[in-house]
């Protein structure tokens, strides 16, 4: 064993600590209409159907937006989630949760901004989502078209007509 005399290193001469950098700003993360676009377009890049967009800012206080999307079986459901999953965390956003992951018919991705519904068509009718949120501003995006994050809100079609 060795004393603690022996384990010391000297040093001759003194050291200058470098300069810290400067805190690099990094770009702020996309939130509320920019995150619907990039969840959008990662659904529709696995074929999701039936995309839903319901602005429910004025409704309620947990979420600005809500997206429910279809999917023609629970292994595509679970395509769906990893694909927007992939999507947000290439930019920076950590999604604060997941619910029903695995066999399930119903995955919901919670992102703060923007929370998106999977769901097998039988659980989406079950669960009937858009009557609860009959009063909020519903978009459907439009059918056959891929959505870049770069598209604005032309490519959605409204469905409140009488709440424009």
């Amino acid at each position: 064993m060795t004393s603690n005399n022996e384990s010391k290193v000297k040093r001759k001469g003194t050291f200058k600590s470098a300069p810290l950098p400067e805190k690099v700003l990094a770009a702020e993360p996309p939130k509320g209409d920019e995150l619907v676009k990039i969840a959008v377009a990662a659904l529709e890049d696995v074929k999701a159907q039936d995309v839903l967009v319901i602005d429910v800012r004025d409704k309620q206080s947990i979420t600005d937006y809500m997206i429910i999307a279809t999917g023609t079986s629970n292994r595509q459901i679970g395509a769906m989630l990893d694909k927007v999953r992939e999507a947000v965390k290439a930019l920076g956003i950590k999604p604060l949760g997941e619910e029903g992951k695995g066999d399930s018919d119903w995955v919901l991705l919670d992102m703060d901004d923007v929370i998106v519904h999977m769901m097998t068509s039988n659980a989406r009718q079950f669960y009937d989502l858009e009557r609860l949120w009959k009063g909020a501003e519903q978009s459907r995006a439009a059918d056959g078209k891929h959505h870049s994050p770069e598209v604005g809100h032309e490519h959605f079609t409204k469905l409140n007509k009488d709440q424009e």
